[in-house]
Formats: C-alpha cells, sequence, structure tokens
C-alpha cells in the first residue's frame, strides 16, 4: 500500500491551498514558501550548544492514507493568538456619563463653598466678641499681665477637653520636640501680653491700626535671620503701610507712648514667632499640625506666665479683692470667660481656615478682619475718628492689602 508523506511548517496561521507534487511512488503536499526568520537563521548558520544558541529543527510527520482526508498541524504547545475559525473583534464603545456625577461635583463644591464662608464668618466674629469684651475689662480692671494669664488658663481647659473626650488627637510630645516649641511659646506669650497692654492703653482701633505694620517687621526679620531678601514689588507695598500708621497715630485721640510702643513689640514678637517656626521646626515625621501646635503652645504659656504673674501683679482675680476694688465681680468673671474663649476660638478658627486655603488668601481674609475689627470697635465704643485718622488707617490696612498680593511675585532667575 502506498503511503502519503505529508511536510509542514509550524504555522499559527490559517491553511491555504497546497500545491501538488506528484512522482512515482509518493504523492507530497507541501505549503507555499513563505518567509520563516527561524528557519531561515537556522539554516543560514547553526550555533551548537556551546555558542550560548538554541538550535531549532524542522518539524514533518508522516501520516497514513486514511488520514489524508484531514490535513493535521504540528503540535504546539501555545495557543494560537488568534482563533483559526472566527477572528475576535474589539469594539470600543463609549459609556455615557452619569448625569448625576457632574451634580455631585458641583453639590460637594459647594458645601465647601459654604463651609469655607462659614469659618471665615466665625472668624471675624469671635475676633470682634474677642477684643470688645477684651477691652472692657482691661478698662476696668487693669492688669493685662493677669488677664492675660486668664485666657491662657481657659484655653487650657479646653486643650485638656478636647483631648480627653477625643476631640482632638491627643498628640505624643517628646523632649526634643518640647525643646524646640519653648522659644515659640516664649514670644507667642510676650505677643498677647503686649498685645493687652495695648489695649489697655489705648483705643482698640488704634491698636491694629499698629498691628497693621506686622508685614514690615516680618520682612525685616526675614532678611535678617532667614536670608530672605523682598523684591522691590514688597518694598513698595511696605511704604504706605508706614506712612498710613504713622498718620494715624498723630490724628490719634487716644494717643500714648505705652500703649503704642506695647502693640509695636506685639508686632516683634508675633513675627519673630513667624521667623522662628520656620527657622526651628523640622518638615519631617516629627513635625505636627498647626492646630496640635497652638494647642501645646497654649500649655506652655500658662505654665511660663503663672508664676510671672503672681510675681508682677499678685493674685488680684479672686472675687474678694474684685469686691474691695468696687467691680462687679459677677460680670468681669462673665467677661473674662467670653473674651477668653472667644481668644481661644478665634485662633482654632484661623489655623482651620489655613489648612483649606492657601497662605496668601488667608493674608487677605486678615486684612479684611483687621478692617472689620476696626470698624466694629469704632461704632460699639463710639471712638471719634477725624478725617486724616481714618485716611492714615485706610492707607496702612490698603498697603496690607497690598503686600498679600505681591507677595506671590517671586523673583526672576538670573541667567548666567
Amino acid at each position: 500500500m502506498q503511503s502519503a508523506a505529508f511536510t509542514f511548517s509550524p504555522s499559527p496561521s490559517t491553511l491555504k491551498p497546497r500545491r501538488l507534487i506528484s512522482s512515482s511512488s509518493t504523492t507530497t503536499y507541501s505549503l507555499p514558501p513563505r518567509f520563516d526568520p527561524i528557519r531561515a537563521f537556522s539554516s543560514s548558520k547553526r550555533y551548537d550548544l556551546d555558542s550560548n544558541n538554541v538550535v531549532f529543527p524542522r518539524r514533518s510527520w508522516s501520516l497514513s492514507s486514511a488520514s489524508s482526508s484531514s490535513l493535521s498541524r504540528p503540535w504546539n504547545p501555545l495557543p494560537p493568538l488568534v482563533s483559526e475559525s472566527k477572528t475576535e473583534r474589539f469594539e470600543v464603545r463609549a459609556t455615557a456619563v452619569p448625569e448625576s456625577a457632574g451634580e455631585g461635583e458641583e453639590k460637594s463644591s459647594l458645601v465647601k463653598t459654604l463651609e469655607l464662608g462659614l469659618l471665615f464668618g466665625l472668624w471675624y466674629l469671635f475676633n470682634i466678641y474677642f477684643n470688645i469684651y477684651n477691652k472692657q475689662v482691661l478698662k476696668v480692671f487693669p492688669n493685662p499681665v493677669t488677664v492675660t494669664a486668664v485666657q491662657f488658663a481657659v484655653g487650657t481647659v479646653l486643650v485638656i477637653f478636647m483631648w480627653t473626650f477625643n476631640l482632638y488627637k491627643k498628640p505624643k510630645i517628646s523632649g526634643a520636640q518640647l525643646a524646640m516649641i519653648l522659644p515659640l511659646a516664649v514670644v507667642h506669650t510676650l505677643g498677647n501680653l503686649f498685645t493687652n497692654m495695648s489695649l489697655g492703653k489705648v483705643a482698640v482701633s488704634f491698636t491694629h491700626t499698629i498691628k497693621a505694620m506686622e508685614p514690615f517687621f516680618s520682612v525685616v526679620l526675614s532678611a535678617m535671620f532667614l536670608g530672605e531678601m523682598p523684591t522691590l514689588w514688597v518694598v513698595g507695598s511696605l511704604l504706605p503701610i508706614v506712612g498710613g500708621v504713622a498718620l494715624a497715630s498723630v490724628t490719634e485721640a487716644s494717643f500714648n507712648w505705652a500703649g503704642f510702643w506695647s502693640a509695636m513689640a506685639s508686632n516683634l514678637t508675633n513675627q519673630s514667632r513667624n521667623v522662628l517656626s520656620k527657622k526651628v521646626m523640622v518638615k519631617n515625621e516629627e513635625s505636627m499640625d498647626n492646630i496640635t501646635l497652638f494647642s501645646i503652645i497654649t500649655i506652655m504659656s500658662l505654665l511660663l506666665l503663672a508664676p510671672v504673674t503672681i510675681f508682677m501683679e499678685g493674685v488680684k482675680f479672686t472675687p474678694a479683692y474684685l469686691q474691695s476694688a468696687g467691680l462687679n465681680v459677677k460680670q468681669v468673671y462673665t467677661r473674662s470667660l467670653i473674651a477668653a474663649l472667644c481668644f481661644h476660638a478665634y485662633q482654632q478658627v484661623s489655623y482651620m481656615i489655613l489648612q483649606r486655603v492657601s497662605p496668601v488668601t488667608h493674608s487677605v481674609g486678615n486684612c479684611v478682619k483687621r478692617v472689620v475689627v476696626i470698624v466694629s470697635s469704632v461704632f460699639f465704643f463710639k471712638t471719634p475718628v477725624s478725617p486724616i485718622n481714618s485716611l492714615g488707617t485706610g492707607l496702612a490696612l490698603a498697603g496690607v492689602f497690598l503686600y498679600s498680593r505681591v507677595k506671590r511675585i517671586k523673583p526672576k532667575p538670573k541667567t548666567a
């Protein structure tokens, strides 16, 4: 019986018509010639295993004539990449985005905007109430060291309350961190003490007009200790601040040097705190958020100021002393408590806003806050204000606003 030999090239492609080669004894079916890179490579030059190459042998199978009707392919250990019976098509279809997704984003953005607006409103409101009630207490009880210590004491109670009931996470503080925070607590204590000393001597509006010079001290201290040289835009924005404060000081009805220099000292210490926080606090795993830092500084400020209070003013906040001074004990205690609560609340809210907006936006908001405090205190206490005084105050506040805007302008890098 004659046998039929079939030779196949191992290829995953679809079967094509074959040529019939006839001879006297056998009939051979062969595939049409096609380029096979592996065979071309192996036939032109063969390598043995010593040359780290693999020799690819040719494959062929002999089948009986009974199986000649069904042409089979050589065995391939890998599945074909393309189906032999039917080529699969991949279609990309656009899926419609539900309209509720866009509405959800708009609602989320609206909620965040309303939340931020509420925080700004609380920031201004707490600040107004603090300045009004604090001024009322200092009028009848002219002991700024004691008043400042009371404010730190109330803040400390609030911090401990929040940590105890897990309203805010209690931090784990190391001795090295406390050593770094101590200078910040010292200047924070002095800054608030000098502010209360100024509020006890002059009008609230005048104190905040002088405190508008904070950018001036910030630029000077940053240049001295951080090497941050101001741009011409920043220097130009300081001119209306200095000129406005000078004009307002000359025409201020309640002006006195004690109140003026206390407010200037408050500017110096508050901006020193900002410079120290940049120079001392490290930006690594040991750093902490602003609210936690403020809470720790509040406790440390109380511990620092309590012995100084007893040494300088004695224990004068007792009911017996207030009664002997002819003061309404309930009224003094109530106003002191409200002022202390508002003092701690407005600083907490200020840090919450700072976590949501950029420092430039926060600076602009702080400028607006100062305007609101000045205007509200003028109306509440009926402070006499001359046109020249109003002009000086407005000029200084306009300079602060300009400073907050030009602070974003960075100097162009010098080309070699």
